[in-house]
């Protein structure tokens, strides 16, 4: 599958057009990039206009085949120069501004990552050369469809107002990659223990996250995070940022394979095993026609539906203190974990904590 590139790439290479602009009064139509994944990259400038002593450049972003919701938008920069020495970076329209602390930002500016920074400075300097010594220049990024993209991000829960983050550590996109998600489960974990957060509630997914934000209705939004796949890894960073307290919250799906000892629960992974499930359906009593049901079940929910048709809530119990106990057990004990196990009408199947 193709491949595509960061928003950091896109901004970096808008820079050093603009920059180019700014100092010769031409401005290029393509731009070379050198990305820190360790090759060159070349793009072709979409808006190009010197405008009142500044140079405005801006590419439109390829994330190849990945479903990114940034895909198409227009990463734009601004140079002009400015009185002090140094390059400043700003932010623009659609560009975030960080209003929380654990995001490695400065509260106040622009949600521009380390990475593109550097790459977006490194660029400036090597285009202005020796000008740098006699003027400052001034990079203002922005994405005119910024804010709007940013609803359907997690920057809000993360503490990222008013648009989109400048992103990237390798300057690629890979299609279909889930680094992505994982660096955002981890960063919300980070933002809510830099918050004073001291109880996480981690959900498999939006639905079982809605349930557990109305069984918590006392806890801060940052304190929910929807963690997916990342099981293992969500886990891990919490007792590594000295959390307390994590909930797990999720459905029979992805929680009997947790329950199994499987802490990255993609389908692809690894599938529901209703020969697991049938085995707790026989440990904690039920009879042989409902074992060898649920043994010949085809999805996660039909075993729930064949123990909730046979009134057999042990089974549930048991699923969530399995996944109570796998989960302390990968992390050494560091930290209190309650597992609830959610119907598809958010009723409460099981709801185990810590010695139940």
């Amino acid at each position: 599958m193709r491949e595509g590139y960061t928003t950091g790439a896109c901004a970096t290479a808008a820079t050093k057009a603009a920059t180019i602009g700014l100092l010769t009064g031409a401005i290029p139509e393509t731009v070379t990039i050198h990305l820190p994944a360790g090759k060159d990259a070349t793009f072709t400038l979409h808006q190009r206009c010197i405008d009142d002593g500044a140079v405005l450049c801006s590419v439109i972003k390829d994330a190849g085949d990945d479903p990114d919701v940034t895909h198409g938008a227009e990463i734009c920069a601004r140079v002009s120069r400015r009185e002090p020495l140094g390059i400043e970076l700003a932010g623009g329209v659609g560009v975030g501004t960080v209003t929380r602390p654990g995001l490695g930002l400065e509260i106040g500016g622009p949600a521009i990552n380390p990475v593109p920074r550097r790459m977006i400075t490194d660029v400036v300097i090597d285009a202005a050369g020796e000008l740098l010594r006699r003027h400052g220049l001034r990079v203002e990024i922005s994405v005119p469809a910024g804010a709007e993209l940013a609803r359907r991000t997690l920057n809000a829960r993360l503490g990222i107002a008013g648009g989109i983050s400048i992103l990237g550590t390798t300057g690629i996109v890979k299609p279909w990659s889930t680094a992505a998600w994982r660096a955002s489960v981890l960063q919300g974990i980070d933002v809510a223990v830099a918050n004073g957060v001291t109880h996480l509630v981690l959900s498999t997914g939006g639905r079982s996250e809605s349930f557990a934000r109305r069984l918590y209705p006392a806890l801060p939004e940052m304190a929910f995070v929807e963690m997916g796949e990342f099981t293992g890894h969500a886990l891990k960073r919490a007792a590594a940022r000295g959390i307390r307290m994590v909930t797990l919250s999720g459905m029979i799906g992805k929680l009997s394979k947790i329950a199994q000892g499987h802490f990255m629960t993609h389908v692809a992974g690894n599938q529901v095993d209703p020969a697991f499930l049938s085995r707790i359906a026989a440990e904690t009593g039920a009879d042989a026609a409902l074992v060898a049901a649920i043994a010949g079940a085809n999805t996660a929910r039909h075993v729930q539906e064949l123990a909730r048709a046979s009134d057999r809530p042990a089974l549930f119990v048991r699923i969530a203190a399995l996944v109570t106990e796998r989960s302390r057990a990968l992390i050494h004990d560091a930290l209190c974990v309650e597992t609830i196990l959610f119907d598809f009408d958010e009723t409460i199947l099981a709801r185990v904590s810590d010695g139940e």
